[in-house]
């Protein structure tokens, strides 16, 4: 699935290359809570750039503890109950957004979360500015209340979805969105997810928390631990691989967070057991140092059974050069580029169909058997597609041109 060059897939004005500027001008993002989500994040990082810009940047949540850096980043936090979703609250909130676009002199709304972006929508219309939604992930409707409901996220003058294959849903779900939809990639900090800035301390402390032997090369899956991130899908490959001495001492590391799963927990761990795979496959728990864990890993993979809107993990591993192998399903096959999109020699990982352990096996067989200019082509590929299509800089940047393209064309706005 080959990238497209463009990250809109919607007709607007030409923008003048050295402008127009948002100097001056104050944009709103509302979201229900400041925590350290992947949404959560890329509001603070546009946040930033928008006081990097001379915008007033502003943020209406519930708080959370990114709340101190947004602050330090540019941004201003606004105390909001935007998480709320009693049908009486939000209509009261209303009018309370409504004052404080007033008081802030407010030009643009920009809404991450359904809930608060039905208040936002209303506050926009009743003060005819700009609305504009960001689908972060997929929403289920298993009603035509629900679909309503969602559909909120679907009514921005213009609708940015994190993929294409969010993309997808969307027009599947509310045709009428088609033509304002802008796929914009999650972004990764090519500063933080560098080899330069990772120093070998950092991946020694990561395999020794991990109890990984200097001789051990690690199969890492880092995702939190629920059935459809693939866990049981890893460890019934790890089984298949025991058998291969020649490919030397392999350790499969699952780290994440079971967030109370504790009977997913038991389920994991009966599996390993039951797979003669005690001490090969490993829980880790929560890890605070990805960049470091995915230097400390020989391969990364996303097993997922289930479609991702995007795929972080993949994104990032592919930043430091590392090889991935991941299901193709959802959007994460749209962050690799892997045959028949593309020929071998340009890979930048491997997919392989959702739940196929023995699939997962095969590959990852290829995968720890790179000889070692393979590795380092590949690695070189990796990090160039990463920088090309998925750099923080880019998101950043594209949200931006949307901010100034619908501020300079009043025809782009909707009234309902």
């Amino acid at each position: 699935m080959a990238l497209e060059t463009t990250a809109q897939s919607f007709s607007l004005p030409p923008v003048i290359p050295d402008g127009p500027s948002l100097a001056g001008k104050t944009v709103l993002q509302i979201i229900p809570e400041l925590e350290a989500g992947g949404a959560e994040r890329t509001t603070v990082d546009i946040a930033e750039a928008l006081a990097q810009q001379g915008a007033c940047a502003l943020v209406a949540s519930e708080g959370g503890r990114l709340v101190g850096e947004l602050q330090a980043r540019g941004g201003s936090w606004i105390p909001f109950p935007a998480a709320t979703k009693n049908p009486f609250r939000m209509v009261y909130n209303i009018r309370k957004l409504v004052q404080i676009c007033q008081r802030e002199r407010v030009d643009l709304l920009h809404a991450r979360s359904r809930a608060p972006a039905w208040v936002a929508l209303a506050a926009a219309r009743l003060l005819h500015i700009p609305f504009i939604t960001t689908y972060h992930g997929s929403y289920s409707a298993g009603s035509s209340i629900k679909n309503l409901y969602n559909s909120v996220m679907a009514r921005g003058d213009v609708v940015i979805a994190n993929s294409r294959y969010t993309a997808d849903l969307i027009r599947k779900a509310h045709p009428a969105s088609g033509n304002r939809i802008a796929v914009i990639y999650r972004g990764t900090d090519l500063s933080e997810f560098s080899l330069e800035k990772v120093g070998s301390e950092r991946i020694d402390a990561v395999r020794k928390a991990w109890g990984v032997s200097l001789g051990e090369r690690v199969v890492l899956l880092a995702a939190r631990l629920t059935g459809w991130k693939g866990q049981k899908v890893l460890i019934e490959a790890a089984a298949q691989l025991k058998n291969k001495p020649w490919l030397g001492n392999i350790v499969f590391v699952l780290a994440g967070d079971a967030q109370g799963r504790s009977g997913y927990v038991k389920e994991l761990e009966k599996l390993i057991v039951n797979r003669g795979l005690r001490g090969t496959v490993r829980l880790v728990g929560h890890c605070a140092d990805m960049p470091a864990a995915f230097l400390a890993s020989a391969a990364v993979v996303v097993p997922s059974t289930e479609p991702e809107a995007f795929g972080r993990s993949a994104v990032e591993a592919q930043a430091l050069g590392i090889p991935v192998v991941v299901s193709d399903l959802g959007a994460v096959p749209e962050t690799v580029l892997a045959p028949p999109d593309v020929p071998r020699e340009q890979r930048t990982g491997w997919r392989v169909p959702a739940g196929d352990a023995g699939a997962l096996a095969d590959v990852l067989v290829e995968v720890l058997s790179l000889q070692a200019s393979a590795a380092s082509a590949l690695s070189q590929r990796a990090r160039l597609h990463v920088e090309q299509h998925f750099s923080l800089r880019g998101m950043v940047e594209q949200t931006i041109n949307v901010y100034e393209r619908v501020l300079i064309s009043p025809e782009m706005r909707r009234t309902s």
